[in-house]
């Protein structure tokens, strides 16, 4: 295993004391990690079809707690337009890909106990995960979470806690819990290999097209956990010599709750004040002060992209439109097809071929009023 640092000011710990954020800036971890060389095409065949054949650019290997997750399809939407299918994952979510990642470390780990927080997609596949490694798990939603998230939780034996207020008061009871003794934050936020788990998102587009990316990959945004990984591994493929230039990021967030849009187009490198919860049909998403958003502004701007922000009758008529194509989503899941539908727009010129995921399945939320 490798240390965790911290990208504000330089503290490091091990990865075995369970400190889940710089106990200095109380801000969220690195990883000190540089994949090794010799990831190629030609060398995949017959590996893993999970994303665990991706052995050279992960920072563990060899897992216990695999439930097959990664490889998911990608299918046209529009001739310019395509969807990766991460809502079918084991637990009908993109998160089981950072998921494992983290169980996996706290197997090795072996804490009394597992903490995670969730508007619910991500306290499902910790839950799953935590199951399949014989781990106990407590997991903290806000009290208006999805029943069907919740009761998926439950299934999967975690003990649910449900917080009255919002995602953040939710956030703060599962960090205090997690500062007591034996246990381990299964953070998606905060732990690193959370991110070293969804780069793998793109590692695997990098190989279904045969070896280069598409010009545009547009991703929801609330803590950007998908965004930060997408923008890992472009960075990887690119120091690897294995794309020549790296697609432009568009993140997409609910018009409801939108504070990274805000900061983005006021040309802020941070939050700006006041930002706040609302109703959003796009839960997963409705995060008002994202932990890493230095980070997530940082790499949209690096990237030459742009925010995007979609509204409660855009994300309906999205979410209706997929149905009608075959495609079950949730409503968070369907923000990014509501946001490029109908073009880009908003300063973005010559989008060329845009990869859309779609997140969650349906089941989860059911079809919005």
């Amino acid at each position: 295993m490798t240390t965790y640092h911290c990208p504000r000011d330089g503290t490091r710990s091990a990865v075995s004391a369970l400190t889940w954020c710089c106990p200095v800036c109380h801000g969220p971890w690195d990883l000190d990690f540089t994949p090794a060389p010799g990831l190629a095409l030609n060398a995949l065949s017959g590996r893993a079809n999970s994303l665990w054949r991706y052995e050279e650019i992960l920072p563990l290997s060899a897992p216990s707690v695999s439930l097959g997750e990664g490889r998911t399809p990608l299918v046209p939407l529009t001739d310019t337009v395509s969807a990766k299918l991460d809502h079918l994952m084991p637990t009908l979510s993109f998160k089981d890909r950072g998921a494992v990642m983290l169980v996996e470390l706290a197997r090795r780990l072996n804490p009394e106990r597992v903490v995670a927080d969730s508007s619910g997609n991500a306290g499902t596949s910790i839950a799953a995960y935590c199951a399949r490694a014989g781990l106990p798990c407590t997991v903290y939603v806000p009290e208006g979470t999805s029943p069907k998230k919740t009761e998926q939780i439950r299934a999967h034996g975690a003990r649910l806690v449900a917080v009255p207020g919002d995602r953040e008061a939710t956030a703060l009871a599962a960090r205090a819990a997690a500062d007591e003794p034996g246990a381990f934050y299964a953070s998606h936020v905060f732990n690193p290999y959370f991110l070293h788990g969804t780069k793998t998102y793109v590692y695997e587009l990098w190989e279904d097209l045969g070896g280069r990316l598409p010009d545009t990959l547009a991703v929801p945004v609330g803590n950007g956990t998908l965004l930060l990984g997408s923008a890992l591994a472009t960075a990887e493929l690119h120091a690897l010599g294995l794309i020549a230039s790296r697609p432009r990021l568009i993140a997409v967030q609910a018009e409801a709750v939108a504070p990274l849009a805000a900061a983005f187009h006021a040309g802020a490198d941070d939050l700006l004040p006041g930002a706040a919860a609302a109703p959003t049909l796009a839960e997963g998403i409705a995060i008002p002060r994202p932990p890493r958003a230095r980070q997530i502004l940082a790499a949209v701007r690096g990237s030459g992209g742009t925010f995007l922000t979609v509204t409660e009758d855009e994300i309906r008529d999205a979410q209706r439109d997929l149905a009608a194509r075959g495609f079950y989503v949730e409503t968070t899941g369907v923000a990014c097809w509501a946001a490029v539908r109908d073009g880009l727009g908003q300063g973005v010129d010559r989008p060329g071929s845009v990869v859309v995921p779609l997140c969650g399945a349906g089941l989860k939320t059911g079809m919005a009023g």
